[in-house]
C-alpha cells in the first residue's frame, strides 16, 4: 500500500534503525517516530557500554544468533559510510578455573556454530601475549569484537529518518493507543496522530506500550540496574581488549568484565541488581508504581526463589567497591580498589514470564496492524540494523 504512515514508539537506536529502514525501503511511506524524552537515545542505548558483540554466547538459530551475524555486518558497514568509531580490538572469554573449561568448550562449539570469524582458543602463555597483565588458565579469542558509539549511531539514524521525510516528535509521551477506522490513533494528552501501521520499540517501558495497544500481557519487564566502576586514567593501560569472564548459562547477565570505550577509557563492570524503577538509574531512584507492578506480578516472586543467592551477591557488590573487585581481580590480578573509581549506571529491561522465566531470545509479535517488540536486550545494539530488517519484512508481509 503506498503512501501509509508509519508510526514508531520509541527513539532508541531500534526504533530508530526501523524507522530508518521503513523510510529507505519503502519510498512513499511516511514515518513518524514517538519518544517521550527531549533527546534520542536516552535510556538502554544511551548507557550502552559500546560492544559489537561478534555472536559468541547465542543459541544457533535463534532470532539473537541470525540477527547479531548479519547485524555486526551492517553496522561495519554504516559506521565507515558515515566515519563513526568502529574499532576491533578483540575479545577474551577467560577462563580463571578447571571446571570453566567445559562450559568455555560448549561455547567455542556455539560460536562456530554462529559463524564468529576468527575465533581460536588459546593458552595461558598466548593470552599473556595479548594482555600481559590479564589472568587465566585458558580463553577464546575474538580478534574481530570492535567497540562503537551506539548514541552517535542512534543519532545519525534518527538524521536519515528524517532526511527521508520522516518526523522524529521528541516530547511525545504516548498516552494512548487506539484503533480507528483504516488504522491507529496514537495520543499524547490531546495531541493526536493517525498512523496505517505502529512499530512497538520502548525499551523499558515495552510492556506498558504494549498493555495501551491491548498486547497480551506477558513478558513483563523487570528492571535490572548494572553499574560500572571506571579505571583511572594511569591504569587504563593495563588492559588492551575486551575481558570477559565465562558466564554462568544459568544466568542471563555475562558477569564483570573489563570493557575499553572509544574515550580511553576503561569500565569494570557491570553487576546486576534489580532496580526500584523501570528508569532507576541510581540505588535512591524508586517509583512506587513500578515496585507495585513488580510485587503483583507472579513471575518476580517464581523468579526471586530461583536467584536469590545471586541477588544478594550483587546488591553487595553495589554497596562494597571491594566486593565489587573481588571478581574482577581473577581476571586482572593487578587491579584493586585504589585503582578504580565509580562510573556510570545503565538499565537492562529484561523480559520475565509468569512462571519466573527469564526471557532470553529476542520476542517481537504483531497484534494486527501493530508490532510489537516486547523483549530485545544485548545485542540489540549491535543487531539493530538487522532487527529493523526482520520487523519490516514482518510488517509488511501482506502488503
Amino acid at each position: 500500500m503506498a503512501d501509509e504512515t508509519v508510526g514508531v514508539v520509541g527513539a532508541g537506536i531500534v526504533g530508530l534503525a526501523t524507522a530508518r529502514e521503513i523510510a529507505l525501503r519503502r519510498p512513499g511511506t511516511r514515518v513518524v517516530v514517538f519518544e517521550k524524552e527531549q533527546e534520542v537515545s536516552r535510556h538502554q542505548t544511551g548507557h550502552n557500554s559500546g560492544v559489537v558483540h561478534a555472536g559468541i554466547y547465542y543459541t544457533p538459530g535463534s532470532l539473537k544468533a541470525d540477527l547479531c551475524v548479519r547485524g555486526v555486518s551492517l553496522l561495519r558497514e554504516y559506521c565507515r559510510d558515515r566515519q563513526l568509531p568502529y574499532d576491533e580490538i578483540g575479545k577474551l572469554v577467560v577462563a580463571v578455573r578447571k571446571d570453566e573449561l567445559g562450559r568455555m568448550e560448549n561455547l567455542y562449539e556455539r560460536a562456530k556454530n554462529n559463524h564468529v570469524p576468527e575465533l581460536r582458543k588459546i593458552s595461558r602463555e598466548e593470552i599473556r601475549e595479548l594482555e600481559p597483565h590479564v589472568g587465566g588458565i585458558a580463553a577464546l579469542h575474538s580478534p574481530r569484537t570492535a567497540i562503537t558509539d551506539y548514541p552517535a549511531i542512534a543519532r545519525a539514524f534518527a538524521k536519515d529518518v528524517i532526511d527521508s521525510g520522516g518526523e522524529v516528535r521528541l516530547g511525545f509521551a504516548v498516552t494512548s493507543i487506539s484503533t480507528v477506522p483504516g488504522g491507529i490513533e496514537v495520543a499524547s494528552g490531546q495531541d493526536r496522530v493517525r498512523v496505517d501501521r505502529l512499530i512497538l520499540c520502548a525499551g523499558l517501558q515495552s510492556d506498558s506500550v504494549a498493555k495501551l495497544a491491548q498486547d497480551r500481557q506477558e513478558p513483563r519487564i523487570i528492571p535490572f540496574r548494572g553499574e560500572y566502576m571506571l579505571l583511572k586514567p594511569d591504569r587504563a593501560h593495563l588492559v588492551r581488549g575486551l575481558v570477559y569472564p565465562v558466564p554462568d548459562p544459568r544466568y542471563p547477565f555475562l558477569g564483570v568484565h573489563f570493557t575499553p570505550r572509544v574515550d580511553g577509557s576503561v569500565e569494570v563492570g557491570p553487576n546486576a541488581v534489580l532496580a526500584l524503577a523501570k528508569e532507576g538509574y541510581t540505588r535512591t531512584g524508586i517509583s512506587p508504581r513500578d515496585l507495585l507492578a513488580l510485587a503483583a506480578y507472579p513471575g518476580a516472586w517464581r523468579m526471586a526463589a530461583q536467584h536469590w543467592r545471586t541477588g544478594i551477591r550483587e546488591y553487595r557488590g553495589s554497596f562494597s567497591a571491594a566486593a565489587f573487585m573481588k571478581d574482577a581481580k581473577l581476571y586482572v590480578p593487578g587491579v584493586g580498589v585504589r585503582d578504580v573509581v565509580r562510573g556510570g549506571a545503565g538499565v537492562r529491561a529484561q523480559a520475565l514470564d509468569r512462571d519466573g522465566t527469564l526471557v532470553d531470545d529476542f520476542r517481537i509479535h504483531r497484534v494486527g496492524r501493530i508490532t510489537a517488540v516486547r523483549n530485545a536486550p544485548s545485542p540489540a545494539a549491535t543487531a539493530s540494523m538487522a532487527i529493523a530488517e526482520h520487523i519490516t519484512a514482518a510488517v509488511f508481509d501482506d502488503a
